[in-house]
């Protein structure tokens, strides 16, 4: 094959990928009545990678809304000890949807979504590298969740966990079909996120500005590119538990039922071989994030920006030996405890060297407490505490004692959706300007912010003492008399102060597209690619193809007497 770009060897759409445009096309203006059926066929058909982001943050802010719901009913129910406001059954029902839906269909894609938008843009690239392939991961996210909310229309909804042990997944159990679409729904979407990684790390190899070289790539974009292969391989073992479940439920085949040769131990093996790499699949865009907004609003460079990159290659195969933390007490030999339990220990070294990174440029920098920024300072309260409780939890000992208790809800929530949520609701403060033009209003981000994080303090710290004190997981209501009832009041006390946090933050989305401040290309004073073009980019991103020396490619633009590539390395 001749030609020197990707798009001569794909015959993508816009043949000049990688070269410059000599002469800008004139945008034409829209009418000032664009019928409605036009603005959608615009949006259902598009294949623009920005169009495609905004669309995944949509439908994952909507599934957001849904966990959210779903997550009161259950705060509600614990109110009071003996409560009855929902049976057992809803309740189950209502924990399984939340679960799932908070790591498939709201973390999952409201990642891929800023990664869709971002990355092109940081690469100097015009767009992914296969974009139909791109709209195809985003309908196929979509069915998927459709296919798993259907099973409330079909009358029975799964009441398994997001974690469906075996054997509570088998027909005996669960004879509904609200399992079966659960099953299908994962699979769904699983192939959506599959052909999103594969796109978004072809884009990252091979659609990168000339002179961007691996070392100088933004920190967002190397970690985003990580965590997709994470995806890469640790999506297809759950596929295959997951075929494996239908199976056993369809065919009847034995693979996960004990009293006919099968193993309930072998779902929790190939579910946690996802599940714990999927944390950082989760955690590792929200560090790339982190890590380019505290340089920003430090007016420093990162300290350390190779331990950084470094920490995050050692994290992302780390996290590949971890898995079996998750069950330390199924009765796994004690060699076996002791290797997770160091394992765990271990990934705890390059995380703790990000944290350290970010602290250094912080430290002596002219910082800037933004909105992006006051996220961040929440991510790194929620991440930290989060991260000392998983420290507590890879001792095999103390596990053995608060294991499948509310100690361990406490700690993966202010860790992991703690962390990432804080980490997206920084970059969305930061990069909305980018995406629409427009500032969002700081008054109302401030109040968003201290409401989600005294909220979450106040749900999720009381959790690890009603763990301590021995609260099973689980459970739709307790007795009177085990003095839980006090912290489960404080617990949803938070939860309720964190709602209208969220209804804040729609709020000022949609009143600063209209009446926001006008942004300019680089509110910020930023210095990576993405706001080298206009705010929002047009559909092409860059007018010419920009050629990249550095690290900060805007800094040397706007400091042609000192330019940065002069004291890079």
């Amino acid at each position: 094959m001749s030609g020197n770009t990707l798009a001569d060897h794909l015959a993508i759409p816009y043949p000049n990928i990688g070269m410059a445009i000599v002469e800008k096309q004139p945008e034409t203006s829209a009418p000032s009545a664009t019928p409605l059926t036009a603005v959608l066929h615009d949006w259902l058909t598009t294949v623009d990678h920005k169009k495609i982001g905004i669309m995944y943050i949509l439908m994952a802010l909507l599934f957001l809304v849904l966990a959210g719901v779903q997550a009161l009913i259950m705060r509600c129910q614990l109110w009071w000890a003996g409560n009855d406001i929902v049976g057992p059954d809803t309740f189950n029902q209502m924990f399984t949807m939340h679960g799932t839906t908070m790591v498939f269909f709201a973390g999952m894609p409201i990642l891929a979504g800023i990664a869709n938008y971002v990355v092109p843009l940081q690469l100097g690239a015009r767009d992914m590298a296969f974009p139909r392939l791109n709209a195809l991961g985003l309908w196929a996210t979509l069915l998927g969740g459709l296919l798993t909310y259907f099973s409330f229309i079909a009358g029975s909804p799964p009441a398994i966990g997001w974690f469906a042990y075996a054997p509570l997944t088998q027909r005996n159990f669960n004879m509904g079909p609200g399992v079966d679409y659960w099953i299908l729904g994962l699979l769904v979407t699983g192939i959506g996120s599959v052909t999103g990684a594969i796109n978004l790390v072809v884009t990252v190899v091979c659609l990168r500005a000339p002179g961007m070289y691996l070392r100088r790539l933004p920190l967002y974009t190397w970690m985003a590119f990580w965590a997709n292969l994470q995806i890469l391989a640790v999506l297809p073992p759950l596929t295959a538990a997951l075929i494996m479940l239908l199976f056993d439920r369809t065919f009847g085949t034995h693979f996960f039922k004990p009293d006919s040769g099968g193993s309930a131990y072998l779902w929790q093996h190939l579910f946690w071989f996802f599940g714990h790499p999927e944390v950082y699949v989760l955690i590792l865009p929200a560090f790339g994030m982190i890590s380019e907004i505290i340089p920003v609003f430090s007016r420093k460079v990162i300290f350390g920006y190779e331990f950084v990159a470094l920490s995050t290659v050692a994290i992302a195969f780390i996290a590949f030996g971890v898995w079996a933390h998750h069950m330390f007490t199924v009765g796994m030999p004690r060699a076996l405890d002791m290797y997770f339990s160091a394992a765990s220990l271990l990934i705890a070294i390059p995380t703790g060297v990000k944290i350290f990174n970010w602290l250094a440029t912080m430290w002596g920098g002219k910082l800037w407490l933004a909105s992006p920024m006051l996220f961040v300072v929440g991510f790194m309260s929620m991440f930290v505490l989060g991260g000392l409780t998983g420290i507590m939890l890879a001792v095999a000992p103390i596990d053995f004692q608060v294991s499948d208790t509310y100690f361990v809800v406490g700690h993966f929530h202010w860790v992991l959706i703690g962390g990432t949520l804080f980490g997206v609701f920084a970059a969305l403060h930061f990069w909305y300007p980018k995406a629409t033009g427009r500032m969002l209003n700081e008054r109302l981000a401030r109040w968003q912010f201290w409401l989600l994080l005294i909220g979450f303090f106040l749900t999720f710290g009381p959790m690890h003492i009603s763990g301590m004190l021995g609260m099973p997981r689980r459970i739709f209501t307790y007795p009177a008399d085990r003095g839980w009832e006090f912290w489960n009041q404080l617990s949803t006390i938070g939860a309720l102060i964190q709602a209208p946090s969220y209804l804040i933050f729609v709020w000022n989305v949609l009143w600063s597209l209209k009446h926001g401040d006008i942004a300019g290309d680089d509110p910020w004073n930023a210095w990576t690619l993405e706001w080298a073009t206009t705010s929002p980019p047009p559909s092409y991103n860059f007018e010419t193809i920009p050629t990249v020396q550095s690290r900060r490619p805007l800094w040397d633009q706007k400091h042609p007497e000192d330019p940065d590539w002069k004291h890079e390395e």
